[in-house]
């Protein structure tokens, strides 16, 4: 039997297939459009230059999400998250879990953690050995904890996280766009292809595939952007849709749902000319995330709120006697 190591290349070589696929079919369809449609079939040299100016903006664009989608590593917890020397090891040798998770406690009482598991109990990493910061997961494939992990994309090898999410939301906006633009401008040489109106070439062929090709990729990024909008619009990540976070006070769905605006600029950023660029403007560090109603201590929140670069607003009202915390964020100035 072949090395674990050996096994585990094997596994990662396999993994860049997808991304071969997608660029082997980028590159025909930039052929196809180019040479085929544009210098073969396009009669009119103002519309040919037209369509190239537009397309190349978009295939560029598409580009550079996607390859920087790919590129930007996984965010990692911070070493603060590890268990110090000492209580690491009386967890390592404690047999019991209940004593475990007293540890545990203890030692994510100085963390801004507030979520949990079902049944109540800290949200701890054995492979990594980290306690998890909200919004963390593991990825078997990735093999390591992902910063606000909303799910691991085999077309794009790598986890979609908090480092980048933005750059995976622009690429399906730019790969949507630019399917769109591709079906738009070859949709009148396809029908006349299809009905015989142009002489049979080399560039039939092409032109009439790369349509298919385009409205089937432009359908399938669409459904799957509109999706992600939509998560986008309730701060919500693929894992949490499906697994609702829990606090203290239980499972809440919109835990993390600071509103339309104050959930995109989560993601985007507040300098709105930042967000059409697939460039790092994300709000906080990853690491903790402010939460419409969570049990903690007025002073602990605003210490977070601090930290992600936010300040709360009219102070923070304390409701009923559970001591549960309503925060209301307002952008610094």
């Amino acid at each position: 039997m072949a090395p674990s190591h050996v096994l585990r290349g094997c596994k990662r070589a396999l993994n860049w297939i997808p991304i071969i696929l997608v660029n082997v079919v980028v590159c025909w369809a930039y052929y196809a459009y180019v040479v085929e449609l544009c210098v073969y079939t396009v009669p009119n040299n103002d519309e040919r230059i037209s369509y190239l100016v537009v397309f190349h903006v978009f295939f560029f664009m598409f580009l550079w999400s996607y390859w920087k989608t790919i590129l930007v590593r996984p965010a990692f917890p911070s070493k603060e998250f590890c268990l110090p020397k000492a209580e690491k090891e009386l967890y390592e040798k404690e047999e019991i879990s209940e004593v475990q998770q007293e540890i545990l406690r203890r030692v994510a009482r100085e963390l801004p953690v507030f979520t949990q598991t079902a049944k109540g109990a800290i949200r701890y990493c054995d492979h990594c050995q980290i306690i998890k910061p909200d919004r963390t997961h593991h990825c078997s494939t990735c093999e390591m904890c992902v910063l606000k992990m909303d799910h691991h994309c085999p077309w794009v090898n790598t986890c979609v996280g908090f480092s980048n999410y933005k750059y995976f939301i622009l690429f399906l906006v730019y790969g949507s766009m630019f399917c769109a633009v591709i079906s738009a401008t070859v949709i009148q040489y396809f029908m006349l292809f299809w009905t015989q109106q142009l002489p049979e070439n080399h560039a039939k062929f092409h032109v009439i595939f790369l349509f298919f090709v385009a409205v089937l990729f432009f359908l399938s990024m669409l459904s799957l952007l509109s999706y992600h909008l939509w998560l986008l619009g309730k701060n919500r990540t693929t894992i949490e849709a499906f697994s609702t976070p829990v606090y203290s006070s239980g499972p809440d769905k919109n835990g993390f749902n600071l509103g339309f605006c104050r959930n995109v600029a989560e993601v985007f950023g507040e300098q709105k000319l930042s967000w059409f660029f697939p460039v790092f403007s994300s709000l906080g560090d990853g690491h903790s995330f402010v939460t419409r109603l969570v049990h903690i201590d007025p002073e602990r929140a605003n210490a977070i709120l601090q930290q992600n670069g936010k300040r709360p607003v009219g102070g923070m009202d304390t409701a009923g006697g559970g001591g549960l915390v309503s925060v209301k964020v307002e952008n610094e100035k």
